[in-house]
């Protein structure tokens, strides 16, 4: 008789690849972005494969700081990650840890998140994450111009609109297929604010499966997308009229043993009325300490302070988060507890970010709060983008950082980021970005010449 080993599980996964027809297998990783990166392995390699046989020279990459001269990374792949690809079945995709010299490689960012589970594994808690993710498909027109992939009248308002969802319903339904298909269980979408923006929200799991998820979900949408002459863009803010892109973080904490979510208050009692116990207020309150610098991560682009704004929609409020503070199930804090409680949203991600690294920086935040029994102080139940100045100032509530170079600026000043990215990693992450807003503020845009070039 077999028992059920790790190692006969591999051999059973291996089996099945072969029995569905996969002929190619991808141990992926990422670069700093998030964006996945890999070889392709015949699987007749599947057991080399494994054991970390693919090596990358991490130079080549984003963020995945080695010189040319240092012996190369290699892809471990996690089997219980493993994805046939809806659009390419003869493909399996895994998402891997990067190791290098025989040991885990300390600046790779599923290491780093590992890392930080590890930390609240070693307190009693596994930590549950779910993701709202939003993007828009655009389609290019005979002249290369990027169209809304809806073709009919713009509205002034177009979120929840049901001709738009229905007049996609052909690509947006093979997608939903597809994530059905892979177990992830989708169970709603919609037409967002923007014309061709999208939302899909799917189950939450574990925090190492979900982010899995998530780098596999932007390259899923995109190639569908492709099958129906269109492509899907995640990148925040492409339209300055409509709302931006998010992907909320939805996180609760569970007890390891019983499995039991602590962000509920027992026998539903909770003083602060946010149907909250006091560990999830103890998350929050530490994830409001960092949330400057944790902001450049969650938001790390140029781009993602663009949708970091009050007004700005043809709907009105933006509906994005702008201030550090939390509440309810009141949309204008960052942080809020959705109705029914029970779990932390963090509203200031956007779907640009590498969900790896974005997820260790918050878990680790409020890790943080939890150990020092910190408190976040009485939550805001009213419409905090009603508030002036000097209310808020009264109030102690600051803003978001503005853009991504005050966001940078937090980051580097808040040892949080280096604690949980390593030394490594904290460094050529910040490196990079500084070059990035640099080289956008040395940009002349099409706004400055319109306004400045026949000023006299």
């Amino acid at each position: 008789m077999t028992t059920n080993t790790p190692s006969n599980k591999v051999q059973d996964l291996k089996s099945k690849l072969i029995d569905a027809g996969v002929k190619f297998l991808l141990p992926s990783y990422v670069d700093m972005h998030g964006a996945s990166k890999s070889k392709m392995v015949p699987i007749e390699h599947f057991d080399r494969m494994m054991s970390g046989s693919e090596l990358c020279t991490g130079a080549a990459l984003d963020g995945v700081p080695q010189i040319i001269s240092d012996e190369e990374v290699a892809a471990h792949p996690d089997p219980e990650s493993c994805h046939i690809l809806p659009w390419q079945r003869n493909v399996a995709w895994f998402a891997s840890d990067l190791w290098c010299e025989g040991k885990e490689f300390e600046p790779c960012s599923r290491n780093i998140l590992k890392r930080v589970l590890a930390d609240a594994a070693g307190m009693g808690y596994g930590i549950n994450l779910g993701f709202e993710a939003e993007f828009f498909v655009f389609r290019d027109d005979e002249n290369d111009e990027c169209l809304p992939v809806s073709t009919r009248e713009n509205l002034s308002k177009p979120a929840y609109d049901v001709p738009r969802l229905l007049e996609n319903l052909p690509w947006l339904g093979e997608l939903v297929d597809a994530m059905n298909e892979l177990g992830w269980d989708v169970y709603s979408l919609d037409h967002e604010d923007g014309v061709g923006q999208f939302e899909i929200d799917f189950a939450y799991a574990d925090t190492l499966v979900t982010t899995d998820r998530f780098v596999f979900f932007r390259r899923l949408a995109d190639e569908i997308a492709r099958k129906h002459g269109a492509f899907a863009t995640f990148m925040p803010k492409p339209f300055g009229d409509f709302a931006g892109s998010g992907a909320h973080y939805n996180l609760s904490i569970r007890d390891l043993e019983t499995g039991r979510n602590l962000c509920e208050p027992e026998n539903g009692i909770d003083p602060r009325n946010c149907d909250m116990a006091e560990i999830g207020y103890q998350f929050i309150a530490g994830v409001l300490r960092h949330l400057p610098a944790i902001s450049a991560v969650i938001g790390p682009t140029v781009n993602s302070y663009k949708r970091l704004i009050l007004k700005g929609s043809t709907s009105g409020f933006t509906w994005a988060p702008v201030f550090q503070c939390y509440g309810d199930n009141n949309r204008t804090n960052t942080i809020r507890i959705p109705m029914g409680g029970g779990r932390v949203e963090l509203r200031a991600v956007d779907p640009m970010c590498n969900p790896y690294l974005g997820a260790a920086l918050v878990i680790a935040a409020g890790l943080e709060g939890i150990r020092e029994n910190l408190d976040p102080g009485e939550p805001h139940l009213e419409n905090m983008y009603e508030k002036t100045p000097e209310e808020l100032e009264a109030m102690g509530v600051k803003t978001l950082p503005r853009t991504l170079g005050e966001a940078l600026d937090a980051f580097e000043a808040d040892s949080l980021g280096k604690q949980v990215f390593g030394e490594k990693m904290f460094d050529a992450w910040l490196d990079f970005k500084r070059s990035e807003w640099l080289s956008y503020l040395n940009h002349v845009s099409d706004w400055e010449r319109k306004r400045y070039l026949r000023f006299f």
